[in-house]
Parts: structure tokens; sequence; C-alpha cells
């Protein structure tokens, strides 16, 4: 049985690194840009977009959807850096193991 206590002892501490992990990655900040850098779109490290910039000198009326795609684009960039981060941080976190822990993470 001691085992088992040792075990729900982990399990235990690896929550509670998770929700440190969960809130730091709140706090994080990822950036995605397109177009030479004329569209940024940031992340925070739970794959939500919290800002867009977009600067003034694209913006063409008779260009609008080239805007959209570097819009798409950026956010894109900006959400695949984010879960690359939070992969990294999961993996330092469980020493390389592969989990699948629903309502974890």
């Amino acid at each position: 049985m001691r085992g088992m206590g040792n075990l729900m002892k982990q399990a235990h501490k690896m929550k509670a690194e998770l929700q440190r992990l969960q809130e730091r990655m709140a706090q994080t900040r990822i950036e995605g840009s397109a177009g030479g850098g004329v569209v940024t779109a940031i992340a925070d490290g739970n794959q939500n977009i919290v800002e867009i910039h977009i600067k003034p000198e694209i913006v063409d009326p008779e260009e609008i959807e080239m805007l959209q795609d570097l819009v798409v684009a950026a956010v894109n960039e900006a959400r695949r850096r984010s879960q690359e981060l939070m992969n990294e941080e999961m993996s330092k976190l469980t020493g390389g193991l592969e989990l699948n822990l629903p309502g974890l993470i």
C-alpha cells in the first residue's frame, strides 16, 4: 500500500505543477507575424489570440483580401508557436512521457 500512497503523492504534485504551468502559460506572450511584420498576432501560452497589430501602411481597401490572408497567417503562426511552447513545457514536466490526461491540461 505504500507504493499506492507514493503514487498518489506524485499525482497530486504533478497536478499542482500542471496548474502552475497553466497559470504561467496564460501570462506568456508569443508573437507570430506575416508579410515581413506588417501583421502581427500575439497569443498567450494557451493559444488564445490576445492582440492583433496591423501597420497602417498596409491597409488598402483595394487589397482587403491580402490583408485578411496576412492576418490568418500571423494568427496561425502565433498559435503554432504557442502550441510548441506548451509541448516543450509539458515534456519538461512529465520527463518526456506522452500522457493523455483529459481535464488536466
